[in-house]
């Protein structure tokens, strides 16, 4: 049997309340009523149901008020709104605010039964919807790298096919896309896969200790080497070294690194004596390696000797039909990784990121979503959580902002968030809670968690 999904009722009638809880009273539905707007606010913040019904004219906040809470909260919530005074400007007005229907009172309870099956029947379709995608997720995971589209899977059927028989490979594309993982796979799925995986970033080694990086040294081969050291090649022997960003390697060093490739042994520095090695070499660049080598600033040798296997991994705006499974892919990884429960993005949300060009490609949406993870005070990540560049694109279209959300913890965000909040609702918990979009059960668990108090009348909240 499917679980019961639930519905919240809002009327200040209670007479309509029992009429129409009863009218809908089924065993795979949970009904929850309120008489009161602000508390069927705090139900739907906290039980986050699939429907809601709420009268249009009620004291305190309208149904129309409830209405636009209820969006900015979660806009998938599937609202009817019911009036005993029906006007043609009220009916457009509520349905161009997203209320999915708009009935009249009294509302007759075969047509309210009728309306309310099909949603539950949508909400139903919607949650199968989401069971297959997680279980699409868990398929299209090869190695770290998630996607189903024909770019990535065009280019993980390559490293499945070269992965038994490499010696040398080369990947190439551009930043954030993945190239360490690509990697990884390489590595994973080779014979030498019992062995070290070795990573150098050739970018962050200083020119004159390259070679003593990648080969070793013997004692007082130079001012400073005091005793013999092991090269990052003889220490990934019977593994796989990974030279990063191999563009930026110095040229005096490349015509030693093909020798090491072409004689599968080292000479470390100081030293007459060459030692046998076995190694996979797998390196990664950004840059056009052809260009470079036409500037003569990368040896030609060297070029052909690492792209007898090329792997190129394709960027986010090539392949923008897995950003669904890599957003729920990055979302779960960040619920995890902050212990905080996060069930997805808005439609707004999953709207700015379909529009949104991603020169940054996977890295810059991984920073996007951790961001809006950090930054959702609800179990939605909704387009205000989302960083600014993406939010207001118009600001800074040339190159959107690197910010990093990771230099606060999501604690620090949460305290500041609801400390913000109170002062501004002046100390009423209340509509701090409905500003936040929570619970006031839930706002009073965080304001203890944070050792923060309720201020007096126009002064901030403090620890």
């Amino acid at each position: 049997m499917a679980s019961p999904l639930s519905i919240v009722i809002i009327d200040d009638n209670t007479g309509s309340l029992e009429l129409l809880s009863a009218a809908l009273e089924a065993d795979d539905l949970l009904i929850y009523t309120a008489s009161n707007p602000e508390d069927g606010l705090d139900i739907v913040f906290r039980e986050h149901p699939q429907i809601v019904l709420t009268d249009l004219v009620m004291p305190n906040l309208s149904g129309l008020e409830v209405l636009d809470r209820i969006v900015e909260f979660d806009p998938a919530i599937d609202v009817i709104l019911m009036t005993a005074h029906s006007t043609t400007e009220s009916a457009v007005e509520a349905i161009r605010k997203g209320a999915s229907d708009y009935l009249q009172k009294p509302v007759p309870l075969a047509l309210l039964r009728e309306r309310v099956a099909t949603l539950v029947s949508e909400a139903r379709r919607r949650n199968r919807g989401d069971a297959l995608e997680n279980q699409i997720l868990e398929t299209a995971n090869f190695e770290g790298m998630v996607g189903r589209g024909a770019a990535l899977c065009e280019m993980q059927s390559r490293i499945r096919r070269v992965a038994p028989y490499y010696r040398t490979a080369l990947i190439t594309g551009p930043t954030g896309t993945g190239k360490d993982l690509a990697a990884h796979a390489l590595h994973n799925l080779s014979p030498a896969s019992t062995g070290r995986f070795v990573v150098l970033n050739c970018s962050a080694v200083v020119e004159t200790l390259f070679e003593s990086e990648l080969f070793g040294h013997v004692r007082g081969s130079f001012t400073g080497a005091d005793r013999d050291k092991m090269g990052l090649f003889e220490f990934a022997d019977k593994g796989t070294i990974f030279l990063d960003e191999i563009g930026d390697m110095p040229f005096s060093t490349q015509a030693k690194l093909l020798r090491t490739l072409q004689n599968q042994e080292v000479l470390r520095v100081g030293s007459l004596t060459p030692r046998k090695i076995d190694v996979r070499v797998i390196a990664a660049t950004n840059h056009d390696l052809r260009a470079a080598v036409a500037e003569k600033r990368f040896r030609e040798d060297l070029y052909y000797r690492l792209s007898m296997i090329e792997i190129r991994t394709p960027a986010l705006a090539d392949r923008k039909e897995d950003l669904p499974l890599l957003t729920r892919y990055l979302v779960d990884k960040f619920s995890k990784q902050f212990r905080k429960e996060i069930r997805g993005l808005t439609q707004r949300a999953q709207i700015m990121l379909a529009r949104h060009n991603w020169p940054g490609n996977v890295r810059e949406l991984e920073n996007a979503l951790g961001h809006g993870c950090m930054m959702a005070v609800s179990e939605t990540i909704d387009a205000q959580d989302l960083p600014e560049y993406l939010r207001f694109p118009e600001r800074n279209p040339a190159a959107p902002s690197r910010a990093d959300a990771a230099d606060f913890t999501f604690e620090d965000h949460e305290k500041r968030l609801i400390a913000e909040a109170l002062a501004r609702a002046n100390g009423n918990q209340s509509e701090a809670a409905r500003a936040l979009r929570i619970g006031r059960d839930a706002l009073r668990y965080k304001m203890k968690k944070h050792g923060l108090d309720a201020p007096p009348s126009g002064k901030a909240a403090t620890p």
